[in-house]
């Protein structure tokens, strides 16, 4: 089993898996980041940019995962560059449905809520209840910790869930746009 989530940024994607095999007696999880900057304001470069993240996003599920869990786009940011982010996720959403991975879109609300019991919770209480809950994971910025409550959400929709939570914080699992299951 492999579950990827992912937290995409312009600067610093956030990307988790979280694996479970026959060598390891319990699931791992790690995370990583996919950082980047601009290199130009050209359409060349910027195209670029996005190319390279879409690639190294890739890289990440290129071996398989079951599933891959994503953030889904926060329209309320007003950290500029819109268009951009915007064309990076659906970037990689397209190259990940058309490689066959299962894809589950998060809103940036229940990432929280799940990961905090509360949706509108700042991004550094999300990175404290994560470091708090997975002290097996080196989780060191906003980035990572987003990315493995993503990929937490899709392990335990999954059936391997790799955490112990109240109802308060599961209550975000039935706003995510989970992919048909062939189990069904």
């Amino acid at each position: 089993m492999k579950i990827v989530g992912l937290d995409l940024s312009l600067t610093s994607t956030g990307v988790a898996a979280i694996c479970d095999d026959d060598t390891v007696p319990a699931p791992y999880a790690f995370v990583d980041r996919i950082t980047s900057k601009p290199s130009g304001s050209t359409l060349e470069a910027r195209n670029r940019r996005l190319a390279i993240i879409v690639d190294a996003v890739h890289g990440w599920v290129h071996d398989g995962a079951d599933l891959v869990v994503i953030e889904g786009l926060a329209y309320s940011s007003t950290s500029g560059k819109a268009a951009e982010r915007a064309g990076l996720w659906w970037l990689v959403v397209h190259r990940l449905i058309a490689n066959g991975y299962p894809v589950a879109e998060v809103p940036p609300t229940s990432r929280a809520k799940y990961a905090t019991g509360t949706g509108n919770a700042a991004k550094d209480a999300v990175l404290a209840a994560v470091v708090r809950r997975y002290p097996d994971v080196e989780v060191t910025g906003n980035d990572e910790a987003d990315s493995l409550i993503l990929a937490a959400m899709g392990a335990r929709w999954l059936g391997h869930p790799i955490d112990d939570l109240p109802k308060s914080h599961l209550d975000a699992m039935t706003k995510v746009q989970w992919p048909e299951r062939s189990d069904a």
